[in-house]
C-alpha cells in the first residue's frame, strides 16, 4: 500500500473531481468505479495489504471533498462484518444493518429494522430495514440479526427514499421472501464493535469536512474585499479563522488518536472504546463551531444552494448527530472515567501504565 501522503493524493485526485457538483445527491458512480479500481473500497481487507490508518486517510479526504460514496459503510462496517462471520464480501457498494433483535445500546438514528425467517439452507427471509445509508444504490446489505449474519441482495428490495440533512440517501428497504446470498454466525461483541467502527468512521469524515470548510473559508476571506482590502486582513475575521483552525486541529488529533488506538489495541479493548467515544464527541462539537464560523465568514452567499460551502457544512450538521451525537458519546466518556477510578484514569487517557 502506498504511503499515506501518496494515498491522500490519489484519493484527492479521484474524489476532488466531483467536489464542485452542487446538485448531485445520489451515488457518484464514476468516483465509485475509480475508487474500486484503485483498491480504495476495501482498504481494511487483510488481503489488500491496507490498514486502518490507510482507511482513515481516505475518509478524511472524502469528508473534505464531500464525496458521495459509502466508503466507510462498505469497508469498515459491512466488509468487516461479513469477513468476521466467515462470509465472502460482495462486490459493489454495501451497508451494514443491526436489527432490533440484536439489542444493545445503540445510538438513535442509525440503520435498523427487523428480519423474519430462518434464512438457512434453501430458507428465505423477509426484512424491513430503516434508514439504510445509500440504500437505493447498494449491491447488498450485511445484516447483524441477533447471533447471525445475513448477506441480502438488494436488487429486489422496495425502496422508500429518505435523506439526511446533507441529502445523502438514508432509505427504507423492504425485502419479501428472499434467499440470503450467505449466512453465518456473528462474532462475539459484533454489535458493540460495529457501533465503535461507525463512530470512528464518522469522526474521520467530520474531521475531513471541518478541514474542507476551513479551507474554503480561508480562500474566500482572501478573495472577498471590503473597504478596499480582503476581509481576511481584518482582525475579527482572522480571530474567527484561528478559532476554526483550532477546532479542526482538535478534531483531527482526536480522530487520529482513536484510529491509532484501535489499530494497536483492537476494537474490543476498553482504551479503544474510550478513545473512539472521545473522538466522536470532540468531532461533533467541532462540527458545530466550524460550520458556524464558515458561514459567518462567507456571509449570506454561503447559505445558498449554488455555493459549494453548503456541501461540507450540511455534512457537518448531519454527521455530528449520526452514529451518536456528542451527548451520547460524552456519556460514555464519563462512564468510562468513573469506572476507571482515580488510579485507572491516567492509563485510560494516555494508554500508558
Amino acid at each position: 500500500m502506498a504511503r499515506n501522503s501518496d494515498l491522500a493524493d490519489l484519493a484527492a485526485s479521484i474524489l476532488g473531481a466531483g467536489s464542485d457538483d452542487r446538485d448531485g445527491t445520489g451515488l457518484d458512480t464514476a468516483a465509485w468505479k475509480a475508487c474500486a479500481g484503485a483498491g480504495l473500497t476495501s482498504l481494511t481487507d487483510p488481503d489488500t495489504g491496507g490498514t486502518l490508518d490507510d482507511a482513515a486517510v481516505l475518509l478524511e479526504v472524502a469528508g473534505a471533498d464531500a464525496a458521495r460514496l459509502p466508503l466507510a459503510e462498505t469497508d469498515l462496517l459491512a466488509g468487516w462484518l461479513a469477513r468476521a462471520a466467515g462470509l465472502a464480501v460482495p462486490d459493489g457498494p454495501l451497508a451494514a444493518v443491526v436489527t432490533d433483535a440484536t439489542g444493545g445500546d445503540r445510538p438513535a438514528g442509525t440503520a435498523g429494522g427487523t428480519v423474519t425467517g430462518s434464512g438457512g439452507p434453501a430458507g428465505t427471509v423477509s426484512a424491513a430495514l430503516t434508514r439504510v445509508p445509500w440504500g437505493r444504490s447498494l449491491a447488498a446489505v450485511v445484516v447483524l440479526d441477533g447471533d447471525r449474519v445475513l448477506v441480502l441482495d438488494t436488487g429486489a428490495a422496495a425502496v422508500t427514499e429518505g435523506a439526511n440533512l446533507a441529502e445523502e440517501p438514508r432509505d427504507g428497504l423492504t425485502l419479501d421472501g428472499v434467499t440470503p446470498l450467505a449466512t453465518g454466525s456473528a462474532p462475539a461483541g459484533a454489535a458493540a464493535e460495529l457501533t465503535l467502527r461507525a463512530a470512528l468512521a464518522r469522526s474521520l469524515l467530520l474531521a475531513g469536512a471541518a478541514r474542507g470548510a476551513l479551507a474554503r473559508s480561508v480562500a474566500y476571506a482572501g478573495e472577498r474585499t471590503q473597504f478596499g482590502r480582503p476581509i481576511g486582513r481584518f482582525q475579527a475575521v482572522q480571530q474567527m479563522l484561528a478559532e476554526a483552525g483550532a477546532e479542526v486541529a482538535a478534531a483531527s488529533a482526536a480522530s487520529a488518536a482513536a484510529t491509532s488506538t484501535a489499530r494497536r489495541a483492537g476494537f474490543a479493548a476498553p482504551e479503544t472504546a474510550f478513545a473512539v467515544a472521545a473522538a466522536k464527541a470532540r468531532c461533533s462539537e467541532a462540527a458545530t463551531a466550524v460550520a458556524r464560523i464558515a458561514h459567518q465568514v462567507h456571509g449570506a452567499i454561503g447559505f445558498t444552494r449554488e455555493h459549494a460551502l453548503r456541501l461540507v457544512t450540511t455534512r457537518l450538521w448531519a454527521w455530528r448527530d449520526e452514529d451518536g451525537d456528542e451527548a451520547f458519546w460524552n456519556d460514555r466518556v464519563g462512564a468510562a472515567a468513573l469506572d476507571a477510578g482515580a488510579d485507572g484514569l491516567w492509563p485510560l487517557v494516555t494508554g500508558r501504565p
